[in-house]
């Protein structure tokens, strides 16, 4: 019987901004659940574009939807990052 080896490393253990991610790759659970069930890529496209198994791009959507409040924390945090770069950027955004 084959033994079950898990890929994503937690928020906890990253070293990837603190996000879970696949092991051995910078690829995050957030980029994937963006990329598989926001934008509509199929699972084997996100892992053929970045040279993962398709069992890891579905592991991180499993993980996604198995730790509903850390992954709602690791968005909250990256919203805040996201606006902090913001207020102290010295660019102005082009007026459309």
């Amino acid at each position: 019987m084959a033994t079950q080896t898990y890929r994503i490393v937690s928020s906890e253990e990253s070293t990837v901004h603190g996000e879970p991610h696949i092991e051995g790759s910078r690829i995050t659970v957030r980029y994937v659940h963006e990329r598989v069930e926001e934008r509509g890529l199929r699972p084997e496209t996100v892992a053929d574009r970045h040279g993962l198994d398709v069992a890891d791009v579905y592991e991180a959507l499993a993980y996604f939807h198995n730790n509903p409040e850390e992954m709602k924390e690791v968005e909250e945090r990256h919203e805040r990052a996201v606006e902090e770069a913001k207020r102290r950027s010295t660019l102005t955004p082009p007026e459309e």
